[in-house]
């Protein structure tokens, strides 16, 4: 996006790739299908971002949801929107964004260089001045846009080496860490439950001192722990309370839909109309199957036995379980894991109004090397075509 804005304004544009092919991450996102956007408004839009998103409010006003939605769509793309506002090409596949994104280049005639890796930025008098690649040749330019992604999912050639471009340079790179990533549990049982999704649930991460609480959502069990949509949006702030040593619980309320008192109905109307029926089986319209099993282990009763020998203190114990089912949080996926990579180029060292450096001339900043990250839902990818049109457009106007 940055190199078609400055297409577009008539400067002379090169595109260095370290890959053999453009998009590779992009290819991934959305579980291949591309959530390119969403179509909330600016104010809830700018609530869904870490505490730094308010920095990309001038990159919003400048190209928003509605300007990507129409990039897209003049070009003879077809667009969806889905629950939760989410924006998706409807053919449902990556490569359709991808595509189009590649025809422009072609378009706009922006000269694209595969396989070649940017070593370093060239600077004189405080001026970028080109680049100078690992195979020892040198590019000059008078702009330069650094535009290399965070460093999760390595292979797609989003492997962190940006930051340690921006950092010789004597930029500030707020460490990083894995953003939208899957957690880790202490409870071994989780292995049993692999590839089990609950919906409708709501979960809430507490230290004891504090809480938050999740919408309603899906969640779903890994072999080492917990991962879906509602333990990715939070999985930053955990990272975070984790790294304060305190212990962490995740507790999983599987009917938020009721109150104590309605399930505890609920429960005793199911034991009383199948009084006979094991507990094992009662439990069937209630709970999946593996998750039964678990539930009878942590409650300590025997999944044979039979409802109308199910005591008020057992009863009780199984509504506490089914509103608060709880596992211990002992860590995180890798950052090579984590779908978005949190911290990189310190902001207080960035002009928001342009996405210039303010400590180098001529150099400028977009996508996931800045240190602004989201929850899921397509906030993520606006973010980087906007700072990515907003430093095109600075660059070829400077």
């Amino acid at each position: 996006m940055a190199a078609i804005r400055a297409r577009e304004l008539g400067a002379d544009v090169l595109l260095l790739e370290k890959k053999k092919s453009l998009g590779n991450k992009l290819l991934l996102s959305g579980k291949g299908r591309c959530n390119l956007t969403n179509n909330d408004d600016l104010p809830n839009f700018l609530e869904r971002f870490s505490k730094n998103g308010e920095f990309l409010r001038d990159a919003f006003k400048k190209y928003f949801n509605q300007e990507l939605i129409a990039f897209f769509q003049t070009r003879g793309l077809k667009l969806k929107t889905e629950r939760q506002l989410r924006v998706f090409p409807e053919s449902d596949r990556s490569s359709s964004i991808l595509n189009i994104l590649e025809d422009e280049l072609v378009k706009t005639a922006v000269q694209v260089v595969y396989e070649s890796k940017a070593k370093q930025v060239i600077v004189a008098s405080g001026q970028a001045k080109g680049v100078s690649l690992e195979n020892g040749k040198e590019i000059p330019a008078d702009r330069v846009i650094l535009a290399c992604g965070g460093a999760s999912y390595s292979f797609t050639g989003s492997d962190g080496s940006g930051f340690a471009i921006a950092r010789e340079l004597g930029h500030t790179i707020i460490p990083l860490r894995a953003g939208l990533v899957p957690l880790v549990v202490k409870e071994s049982f989780v292995q049993k439950l692999e590839g089990l999704s609950l919906r409708n649930i709501k979960i809430k991460f507490t230290d004891a001192k504090r809480e938050i609480i999740s919408e309603i959502g899906e969640l779903i069990f890994t072999s080492f722990g917990i991962s879906g949509p509602l333990v990715l949006t939070l999985s930053g702030r955990v990272i975070d309370w984790l790294a304060q040593g305190q212990p962490i619980f995740a507790q999983i309320d599987l009917k938020p839909a009721l109150s104590f008192q309605q399930l505890d109905a609920r429960l005793l109307r199911e034991f009383k109309a199948n009084a006979k029926k094991g507990i094992k089986n009662a439990l069937k319209e209630l709970l999946p199957l593996r998750l039964i099993m678990v539930f009878c282990g942590a409650c300590g009763i025997d999944p044979l036995k039979k409802c109308s020998q199910i005591t008020l203190k057992e009863r009780e114990k199984m509504v506490a379980w089914l509103k608060g089912f709880r596992l211990e949080v002992a860590g995180a996926r890798p950052l090579e894991e984590g779908m978005v990579t949190r911290g990189g180029v310190n902001l207080k060292e960035i002009d928001p109004r342009t996405m210039q450096s303010r400590l180098i001339k001529g150099l400028y900043f977009c996508g996931e090397m800045i240190d602004v990250d989201a929850d899921t839902g397509g906030f993520n990818l606006q973010a980087a075509f906007s700072t990515g049109y907003l430093a095109g457009e600075s660059a070829a106007a400077a």
